[in-house]
């Protein structure tokens, strides 16, 4: 049996969690300890202190007591929002804090979209513009080309969490771009784990979203591959071999 730990802030998306365990269909335990969320805002200074290594240690030794074996911040925006080398740090913190490897769902797309071999990417994002700028900024800074950021403006997780198939969908489309060799919507508040065969079936490309980027990049720090292919392009192809 593998264990994933994943903190994940507050209560919007939570449930593709043990959706993707199911799917997985494998000796995997996902294991999600919920931080503290404070003010539910999309908002620069807000998700800075949403991922400020205090809260995230408070929900540490809960997640030791699982058993987990690595550990993912599970939410985007409250890693990218401090730059490339201020998420690194985060996750330096949170690895010693915790005592095992540990990432964050940011880096987890960058290493995602090294995993299918994907360098050019369109993004489209629940947040407001200049939080969704952000993001490309940092996928650029991890050696993507961005084609295109579409924001969404919207404030709050909760919000967020209400998206059904059809908002999601919609979001995809009014990313997507022909020079695009992949889409990504961030922001593990939105629900996608049931819709990624659909995703990638209308765009005809690959389809990276956070709680499905998160788990796998629990996976990959865990050293296991695993073959869902509901799960989307990500968990069917093999590794890609960087030269």
């Amino acid at each position: 049996m593998t264990a994933l730990g994943f903190l994940y802030p507050g209560r919007s998306g939570e449930d593709d969690y043990p959706r993707i365990e199911q799917l997985l269909g494998s000796n995997i335990r996902v294991d999600l300890v919920h931080t503290d969320i404070g003010e539910d805002a999309h908002r620069v200074d807000a998700l800075r202190e949403m991922g400020s290594a205090e809260r995230l240690a408070a929900g540490v030794e809960e997640l030791r007591r699982t058993g987990a074996e690595t550990v993912v911040w599970a939410c985007t925006s409250g890693s990218f929002v401090h730059g490339w080398e201020g998420a690194r740090d985060q996750v330096r913190s949170l690895a010693q804090v915790a005592g095992m490897p540990a990432s964050s769902t940011s880096f987890a797309f960058v290493h995602a979209a090294q995993e299918i071999g994907v360098r050019r990417v369109a993004v489209g994002a629940t947040y407001p513009q200049d939080v969704a700028a952000l993001f490309g900024r940092f996928l650029q800074a991890g050696g993507l080309t961005v084609t295109g950021v579409r924001p969404s403006g919207i404030v709050t997780a909760a919000e967020v969490g209400t998206w059904g198939e059809a908002e999601v969908l919609a979001l995809a489309r009014a990313a997507d771009a022909a020079e695009a060799e992949a889409v990504l919507l961030p922001d593990t508040a939105l629900h996608t784990a049931a819709y990624l065969p659909l995703l990638e079936k209308e765009l005809g490309k690959p389809v990276l979203t956070a709680n499905q980027v998160t788990v796998w990049e629990g996976l990959r720090l865990a050293d296991r591959r695993v073959n869902a292919p509901s799960l989307g392009v990500l968990f069917t192809r093999e590794p890609i071999v960087q030269v």
